[in-house]
């Protein structure tokens, strides 16, 4: 595969929100010609007037069956249900990529499909505060991991797109089991969620007048839409609640050294924490 593989490919967008939105941006340029589906109205026509993507449509069957690459960017509920659909949607042979936070029950689902079709795996670790497709931009990809879930039926052709898609959007391709991926997102992603809402639940109203920095960046997740968030936590739900209980733990060392006043646990513990986020962010 020639590394302008992606200049002779027709592209496929399901779900023209903040990520696939994103992916339109960041891909403009290097294919022959980038497709969309949403079902949203304005979505649509917003689309066709930025010129974001050359064709968009409500429906599956107008724009599917012209597409090489298929890329899945709805919601994971939504990519659950789209994926059943396209052996009746399109004749050939596209390669199949979904942009889902979660992988298992999906890469489940994409393994099922007919053996002329090229699925793998993908999430791209990256986001914003604000959804929604006027807030996507090119760079989003920029510098972030970008996992892919190889399947059973994943083809070397798959594989290759995957390398050169990462390559265009300036993402670090990272190679992991369904499984493991969950695993890690849940304690990264999914768990971080669940604090930020339970954090910002908890805080007093009136404790608005003294909300800084600090506070805008803790609590900064609980502000994403539950309608993307839900379908995640219900198709990861035993190991956010794993890492609950992990998390549950260390909270209840912490409040046990405040509470007895064991200050020199504690400074170990905070010492410690504050060690093993620069072994997990690098910084």
């Amino acid at each position: 595969m020639e590394p302008e593989f992606f200049r002779d490919q027709t592209v496929a967008i399901v779900g023209l929100g903040l990520m696939g939105g994103s992916l339109a941006l960041g891909l403009r340029g290097h294919c022959r010609q980038i497709l969309a589906v949403d079902l949203d109205l304005e979505t649509r026509e917003f689309a066709l007037q930025e010129k974001i993507v050359a064709q968009i449509s409500g429906d599956p069957a107008e724009i599917i069956p012209q597409a090489d690459i298929i890329f899945l960017a709805a919601p994971v509920n939504a990519i659950l249900e789209f994926i059943p659909q396209l052996p009746a949607l399109h004749p050939g042979n596209p390669v199949i990529i979904d942009l889902g936070s979660t992988k298992d029950q999906i890469c489940q689902v994409l393994n099922e499909l007919p053996k002329r079709f090229e699925p793998l795996g993908g999430h791209p670790m990256c986001g914003k505060a604000a959804g929604g497709l006027a807030h996507a931009e090119a760079k989003l990809f920029q510098d972030t991991p970008f996992a892919f879930t190889p399947l059973s039926q994943t083809t070397e052709r798959a594989l290759k797109t995957a390398e050169e898609l990462a390559a265009i959007l300036g993402s670090q391709a990272l190679w992991v089991g369904p499984k493991t991926h969950d695993q890690w997102v849940a304690a990264t992603s999914h768990l971080p969620y669940l604090l930020a809402t339970a954090l910002t639940l908890s805080t007093p109203g009136e404790a608005s007048h003294l909300v800084g920095t600090g506070f805008r960046g803790t609590s900064r997740l609980a502000g994403s839409p539950s309608s993307v968030m839900l379908p995640i936590l219900e198709t990861n739900r035993e190991l956010v609640l794993e890492m609950i209980a992990h998390f549950r733990q260390e909270l209840e060392e912490l409040e046990k050294s405040l509470a007895q006043q064991d200050y020199t646990t504690l400074k170990i513990l905070l010492d410690h924490g504050a060690e093993h986020r620069s072994i997990l962010t690098g910084i």
